[in-house]
């Protein structure tokens, strides 16, 4: 049975798993990075890589891929991180490959969680389909025709930056005006509600107990949203969007009136619609999505 090992590097937490082919976990590690010092946390992704790996050997099995997500664009061929740009210094172009000692696919965070549900979870014998992150800010990725979409500069999926309302004058990082990312994300809201909220999580306990400045902002973030998916439905025409992050744990609060109003502007020719899902991995959903794509993509020869 083939097996693959993803780990997920990030800013706070890098995480690995051991899977087999079906997607079965059958080991997990969780460190922290301790800061983002270069040198540091590239021992410390190659201490979670080794823990899992040795994990591997014990078992006595054979045929082993390796895959790692990132924050960051991938290089063309899929064997680093070619631009990250004021996060985790020494990560742009770092070989991968030499450093475990194993044959090593690279993939942008997003797209891994992508993965992850298109191998194993939500997205699973879909052809096309949309995946949305909705958490600090908006990120995602796009399955076409059964593939990640990758395209030009690997840079497909930064879905957060679109322009929602393109009169304002608020810029996202990569200069949208008005981007679903500002009207929806966690690092915005103190600034979208006057000071009022200092996070979403806030938002949303003050909407539980219906208080009006908080209801209207919960729903017109919902109706935004719907507006984005629906966008998002009428260029691509997916048979879901899968919405994941921490936006996704408010349950019902969420997808009971985000349904509503995709309902209310959906185009549904023929009765066609496109069904709105909750990913079904969270926390370790880049590591599992690197381990897929590496399944995937992988020889699984052992460098020497």
């Amino acid at each position: 049975m083939k097996r693959a090992i993803g780990i997920d590097i990030g800013g706070t937490n890098i995480k690995g798993v051991l899977i087999d082919e079906h997607g079965a976990i059958l080991h997990q590690e969780h460190w922290a990075t301790q800061g983002e010092q270069d040198g540091v946390w590239q021992q410390n992704a190659k201490s979670v890589f080794e823990k899992i790996l040795g994990h591997h050997q014990n078992t006595h099995e054979q045929g082993l891929s390796v895959g790692l997500s990132a924050p960051g664009l991938a290089d063309a061929s899929n064997t680093c991180i070619a631009f990250l740009p004021h996060r985790l210094p020494g990560l742009e172009n770092f070989d991968w490959t030499s450093f475990f000692g194993f044959k090593t696919t690279v993939l942008n965070d997003a797209h891994a969680a992508l993965m992850a549900e298109a191998s194993f979870g939500a997205m699973k014998g879909m052809k096309n389909a949309v995946l949305l992150t909705l958490g600090t800010g908006v990120g995602g990725g796009l399955l076409l025709d059964g593939k990640l979409h990758q395209g030009l500069g690997q840079m497909a999926g930064h879905i957060g930056h679109t322009a929602i309302r393109a009169a304002s004058d608020d810029l996202s990082i990569l200069g949208i005006p008005g981007s679903l990312e500002y009207a929806l994300g966690n690092y915005s809201i103190e600034k979208r509600s006057h000071g009022i909220f200092k996070t979403t999580y806030e938002l949303l306990d003050a909407y539980h107990r219906k208080e009006t400045f908080a209801t209207w902002m919960w729903l017109d973030m919902m109706r935004t949203l719907s507006l984005g998916i629906c966008s998002l439905i009428n260029t691509f025409s997916p048979e879901a969007v899968v919405l994941a992050g921490g936006m996704t744990h408010a349950g019902d609060a969420l997808f009971k009136p985000l349904n509503d109003f995709v309902a209310q502007y959906e185009f549904r020719p023929n009765g066609k619609q496109t069904k709105l899902l909750k990913a079904r991995f969270e926390d370790y959903s880049g590591a599992i999505g690197a381990a897929a794509f590496a399944l995937q993509n992988q020889t699984n020869l052992k460098e020497n």
